[in-house]
């Protein structure tokens, strides 16, 4: 049997009326949109009618969606686009501790560009005051990134509040909203954000499609240069049938996200609350209200997450934390959550989707039960270390 599937975070199988829509654009729908004869035309009517679904999910213009190759290039073109485009301005940018990689490091190569990066903490949850925002701000401050929801504990941040203090300011405010879109709303006027990066494969449309909301009259320059496609603002032949299948994506996440993201709750406090009878110590990671319907993080008392894991081929989830060679290093999250590393080296994120059923969860749960109880066996008869484990190869990191 293939392990029960809980690694909604890391990416999501593509749903199969994306599939359907994709298709026909590898097949009689092959123009270039930028050809003026029939074939053109229809790949052209593939694009724009894509660029509208996704400004429906948002709430935007359909002029201000950027297809990008994904969550990535959106969080890159979005930051570095910002900052050169407004570097007579000021060159200070303000974003977390707790940002995902393709936010950090795109900040990190701009320190290297003469910029200036103020990196606020979070309390334990895993949340950002937005106090601390308003207090980091300077004359020269330019641009606020703060993603809207963590991947990996799932904390939803106060996007609405910090926003409006970037608007007191004057300072574009970007968000990172690769976890959250089609899970939670992600109305840009209700979050107050001026950009928003979307990565496709984690809304059930296939690897290698994102896109970047920009609000009109955001001045940001072009990550990519060479013809004037996406509005002058994305350069490159566009990827139809990719842009065609997020552009459904984006419609079914629409259709469906309330009732959706009900159920997904429901089902994730339901394996929780086994997780709890069956094991007794167990310690959530991440708030416990304000975070993503589908997103558990636990950390199980007396077990290494890694050694979990790699004890339960029944089941395909992430860890909190990256081993390599028999040695593990914490996550930076949890790090920043302040976490002790018992608990963050026990961490195990479990995040759940569309496919996700009641019979696998509560299988699961009894998997991961009987797991947890001989691993606290093993560690009671000898001494086991948390943080050097040989066993974490066959487990994944949170992503």
């Amino acid at each position: 049997m293939e392990p029960i599937y809980l690694d909604y975070n890391a990416t999501t199988p593509v749903d199969p009326l994306v599939v359907e829509e994709l298709l026909p654009y590898l097949r009689e729908g092959f123009g270039n949109p930028s050809s003026s004869h029939p074939y053109g035309k229809k790949a052209k009517e593939g694009v724009e009618t894509a660029r509208k679904r996704v400004a429906g999910l948002l709430d935007c213009d359909p002029a201000e969606i950027v297809f990008t190759s994904g969550g990535t290039e959106a969080n890159n073109q979005a930051l570095i686009g910002t900052a050169m485009a407004n570097r007579e301005k000021g060159n200070h940018i303000i974003t977390t501790a707790i940002e995902h990689p393709a936010v950090l490091n795109p900040l990190h190569w701009l320190e290297g560009q003469g910029f200036a990066v103020t990196y606020l903490p979070v309390d334990g949850y895993g949340q950002v005051d937005p106090q601390m925002i308003r207090q980091a701000i300077t004359d020269k401050t330019i641009l606020i990134s703060v993603m809207h929801a963590n991947n990996e504990v799932g904390t939803i941040q106060p996007l609405a509040e910090i926003g409006a203090i970037a608007r007191e300011h004057g300072i574009l405010f970007h968000t990172d909203a690769a976890q959250s879109v089609g899970k939670i709303p992600t109305r840009v006027d209700e979050l107050r954000v001026d950009l928003l990066s979307i990565a496709g494969h984690k809304l059930y449309a296939p690897k290698g499609i994102g896109a970047l909301y920009v609000r009109r009259g955001v001045k940001i320059d072009s990550y990519l240069h060479g013809a004037g496609h996406e509005g002058g603002r994305r350069a490159g032949t566009e990827n139809v049938p990719y842009m065609a299948a997020l552009g459904k994506a984006a419609e079914l996440a629409a259709e469906h996200l309330a009732t959706e993201s009900e159920h997904v709750l429901s089902l994730r406090e339901r394996f929780h609350d086994r997780l709890k009878e069956l094991v007794g110590d167990v310690l959530l990671n991440g708030h416990p209200t304000s975070r993503l319907p589908n997103t558990l993080n636990v950390s199980f008392a007396g077990v290494n997450g890694a050694d979990l894991l790699a004890r339960t081929p029944e089941i395909a989830a992430s860890t909190g934390s990256a081993c390599h060679d028999g040695s593990c290093e914490l996550s930076g999250v949890l790090k920043a959550m302040g976490l002790s590393p018992e608990q963050g080296f026990g961490a195990v994120r479990f995040s759940l989707g569309r496919l996700t059923t009641v019979e696998e969860l509560d299988r699961a749960a009894e998997i991961v039960a009987a797991r947890v109880k001989e691993l606290r066996g093993i560690r009671g008869g000898v001494s086991h270390n948390h943080v050097q484990t040989g066993l974490s190869a066959l487990a994944s990191c949170a992503g």
